[in-house]
This record gives structure tokens, C-alpha cells and sequence, in this order.
């Protein structure tokens, strides 16, 4: 029987915070009294056979009765807990990945078995969001090595499910992001499957962005598939396009949550993140888009390299064959920010009309060539026109519309109901896109949260404007939402350089 000195009956309070694991205790609780416990506090609680790790949050009011405890929805799934169980609480054991974090701090590599421990305890919410900030801190500028990169991988595939796939050849694509609009993947991966490649496309939500590739496809159609519905959805029309925070990498799922708080994606721990993705998704071919710009994720052509170097080094040792492709980020693609407004350019190109944006189109149609090209029936060089074959025939719009089928939907892109034009103060030509904060108004607008929000980008580099003429439209699905944005932009009128 356990100690009535450290039980309390649950009550449900219905408060999400996400992946962070929370319980709520009174103030006079007797047990917040007798150890101690205050605000902030890691506690162990135990139900059954079960047992997490979670932050205590106090209140001191009625909410909850000194006999009660509540938890965050994500507490009460790990824990599988019910209205009225009997929970035990007791201190935390101490963690050595605390300490090896510690070690990280003051500049000291990470060896295999201690980064493991540091991600089997992001995973099983051992360490709290305070130590995983500190971790992710400590990894970034540079200062993971190839070997803890590595490390760092494996890691978070032990910590998963990895699938695999009846074909020889498994592709994905993959973009390091930081570039507003660019969303090729929803228009590569049906002109690969139309070919008759297998692409089971795992894609990441916003983390610094207004949106990621499944932020875009949720306009479409649902994307929080299980394993077994994507496996049907794949073995049906040789891909999808899923949220990768399915059972794959979940270290990754939590990493990102903080990641997306601190506004910060490390160089380490990128090359981590997204191949553990693919391998677990069984990809054996993989094309990877590096964009390089002042405003972009990756600024310098040193910095490319520098993740080319790491991302080589990895798939070396897991035999990923990997093409990395250098990309202009000087200036958004296509014209829309936001998961709505780039699915209706996403549309418009695999629809083939003639007001698509001919950038989207285009580096689409490169990448995915780069990847056709993996296969032996296509010849080195060929894969583009293969592919622009393949789009203008309409065989990957029809693939598209199947796929989405598969997975559910097949939905219209919203519009937001309310919208603000910015004009140009003076004539002249653009000269300059600040790429951040674009990202930024588009984020503030509502991006990717209420997936009509963003903005509408009308003029790109080079244009030439005369005075007052629209800039850009920024979309909100709120009338406050608006204002605030609008106020924002107000003070950073140096997001659209213009030269008389």
C-alpha cells in the first residue's frame, strides 16, 4: 500500500502545456509542506506501474483542495491516469545526465553512452525544460564535434521506432528552412511517386518559421497519421507527406518544442534532427537543400559547408547516399508566407497556371530531378526535364490529389478575412528582403497557429516600384492580430530596402 503521507487524488484541470510534463499542487498541500516542495520542483510520481517526471506548478486558491493534485494533458497520457486516481509523489532520483550536461557546459566532449543517457532522459521527461535549454545552449555555435554529431544521431534513433520498406531505393528530400515560402516538398513528392520511387515523407512543424512542410500539408490534409496508417497511405500511392512527430525520433519532438521557445536551431543539432528523421522513416537516397543567404538560416558559405561536412560524415557511417545542393536565399520563394498562402502557390504549380510562381516551380523541379536521378533507370542530367515531364502532364497533380485522399482530406486553403496592404514610401527598385523579418510579421500575423495568417509577397528582388505601390499584404484571421502586426512593422520599415 503506498504511503497516504505522499498520495493525492487527481482532479483534471484540462491545461495543455504541450510536451512539458506538469503537476499542480495547493501551496498548504501537506506534502509541499513536509518536503519541501516549491515552485519549479522536479517530482516523481508513481500510479501503478507507471511512473514520470514532472515540473510542480503551485496554486493558492480553491482550484485544487490541499487532498488534490492536477497534472498537464501530457502528464496525465504518460502517466495513463484517470479523474480520482491515486497518484504517490517522491523525490527524484539523481540523473547523470544532469552532470554530463554540466561536463558539456564547460566545453568537454560527450562520449556515446552519455549522450545517450542525456536523450533517454529528454525522451522519458526526466530532465526538465530548464536542463534541456541548458543542453541545447552548450551544443550550439559549433560546439558539438563530427564524433558527438554522431553520437547525437544514434541517440535519438535508439530512442524511436525505425521503419523500413519493401524497396531498395527510399528517398526523402529535405530543406534546412530559415527560407520564407520555400515549400518544394509538397510538389516534389508527387511527381517522384508518380515516377514509381518510394518517398515516405516525414516532415517537421514550424520551429523558427511561419511554417513547415506539415504545417503547409495540414491545409490539405490531416497529417498526424499513426505508423500504420502511414505505412497504408505509402504502400498505396508510394508516399505522404506525415508530421514527423510520430514515434520515429520523439527526442526530437521535445528538442523542437524548445528549440521553437529559445528561437534558436543549432548546427549539431540540425544534422541530428533531420537524419535521424530519415533514417527511422528508412530512407536510403536523400536530397538536401541548402539555402544560403544574409537572412537565411545559413548566412555563409563557410556555414554550409561547415553542416555539409557534418551531414556527410553521418550518412557515411548509417550508408546514406546523400546529394546536398547549395540554393539562393537572398529572397523568399514563391509568394506566400504562412501555411494557407503557400499552398494556394503550391496549388497553382502543380496545377500548372500561368500565374504560378515560376521560382517555386522551378527549384522544385530541380530538386526533384536530383532526386529522380537517384534512380538507374534515369540517366545523370535527365532527372529535371523528367521531372518538368512529369508536372506539365499532369500526372503529379493527379498523384498529389491521391495522396491527400489517402490521408484523409483534400481540403481548400482558407483565406483570412482581414488583410493590410504596405506600400512603397518611395519609387525605386528592391534592392534587399530581410528574410527574418518577413518571417516575423508573417509569425506575428498568426503564422502557422491559424493557417490563413502570413503574408503575401508582391514585389521580389529587382523589381522596380513606383511610390505607393503595394509591397506586400499581410493576412490575419483576427482583427486584433492585425493591429498588432501592423504596429510591429510600423517600427522595421528596413524589411523592403528600395534604391531610387
Amino acid at each position: 500500500m503506498p504511503d497516504k503521507k505522499h498520495t493525492l487524488r487527481l482532479k483534471r484541470l484540462g491545461i495543455d502545456t504541450y510536451k512539458e510534463a506538469v503537476i499542480y499542487m495547493h501551496t498548504d498541500c501537506h506534502i509541499c509542506r513536509s518536503e519541501g516542495f516549491e515552485a519549479q520542483a522536479r517530482i516523481q510520481i508513481t500510479l501503478g506501474d507507471n511512473s514520470i517526471m514532472a515540473t510542480l506548478n503551485t496554486v493558492d486558491t480553491d482550484l485544487l483542495d490541499v487532498e488534490e493534485a492536477s497534472l498537464s494533458n501530457y502528464a496525465w497520457e504518460l502517466l495513463k491516469a484517470h479523474e480520482r486516481d491515486i497518484i504517490t509523489l517522491s523525490h527524484p532520483k539523481l540523473l547523470g545526465s544532469v552532470a554530463y550536461i554540466r561536463s558539456k557546459i564547460y566545453g568537454n566532449a560527450l562520449k556515446k553512452d552519455e549522450m545517450a543517457a542525456v536523450i533517454k532522459d529528454v525522451t522519458t521527461g526526466y530532465l526538465s525544460d530548464v536542463h534541456i535549454a541548458t543542453f541545447l545552449t552548450a551544443c550550439a555555435g559549433g560546439r558539438l564535434d563530427k564524433q558527438e554529431i554522431l553520437y547525437l544521431t544514434e541517440a535519438m534513433l535508439q530512442v524511436g521506432d525505425t521503419l523500413t520498406w519493401n524497396s531498395p531505393i527510399v528517398v526523402d528530400k529535405h530543406s534546412i528552412g530559415g527560407l520564407p515560402g520555400n515549400r518544394t516538398s509538397l510538389i516534389i513528392v508527387p511527381i517522384v511517386t508518380a515516377f514509381g520511387l518510394t518517398m515516405p515523407k516525414t516532415s517537421s512543424r514550424a520551429i523558427t518559421s511561419p511554417a513547415g512542410t506539415a504545417d503547409t500539408m495540414e491545409v490539405f490534409a490531416p497529417v498526424e497519421l499513426d505508423i500504420a496508417a502511414m505505412r497504408k497511405v505509402v504502400e498505396a500511392e508510394n508516399g505522404c507527406i506525415v508530421w514527423g512527430g510520430l514515434s520515429l525520433s520523439p527526442a526530437d519532438d521535445i528538442i523542437i518544442r524548445i528549440e521553437r521557445a529559445m528561437d534558436i536551431d543549432s548546427e549539431g543539432q540540425v544534422v541530428a534532427s533531420i537524419l535521424s528523421k530519415k533514417i527511422a522513416s528508412g530512407s536510403t537516397h536523400i536530397v538536401l537543400d541548402i539555402p544560403i543567404g544574409p537572412t537565411a538560416k545559413v548566412r555563409t558559405p563557410q556555414m554550409a559547408q561547415m553542416l555539409k561536412n557534418g551531414f556527410e560524415s553521418v550518412c557515411q557511417e548509417f550508408g546514406i547516399k546523400l546529394h546536398i545542393s547549395f540554393s539562393n536565399g537572398l529572397q523568399p520563394i514563391g509568394r506566400g508566407i504562412g501555411p494557407a498562402l503557400e499552398a494556394k502557390d503550391i496549388l497553382a504549380v502543380l496545377r500548372c497556371e500561368k500565374n504560378a510562381p515560376q521560382d517555386l516551380r522551378d527549384k522544385s523541379l530541380t530538386l526533384a530531378g536530383q532526386v529522380l536521378e537517384f534512380s538507374p533507370r534515369v540517366l545523370p542530367g535527365t532527372g529535371k526535364q523528367l521531372a518538368t515531364t512529369l508536372l506539365d502532364s499532369g500526372q503529379a497533380w493527379k498523384k498529389f490529389q491521391a495522396i491527400c485522399q489517402a490521408q484523409g482530406g483534400m481540403f481548400e486553403p482558407p483565406t483570412a478575412f482581414h488583410q493590410h496592404v504596405v506600400t512603397a514610401s518611395i519609387s525605386g527598385h528592391v534592392r534587399s528582403i530581410d528574410n527574418r523579418r518577413l518571417a516575423r510579421v508573417a509569425k506575428l500575423a498568426g503564422a502557422p497557429r491559424s493557417k490563413a495568417a502570413g503574408v503575401e509577397l508582391l514585389t521580389p528582388l529587382g523589381s522596380i516600384i513606383e511610390k505607393d505601390q503595394p509591397l506586400f499584404i499581410i493576412h490575419a484571421e483576427t482583427a486584433g492580430e492585425l493591429r498588432y502586426t501592423v504596429d510591429y512593422f510600423e517600427q522595421e520599415h528596413t524589411i523592403i530596402q528600395l534604391e531610387p
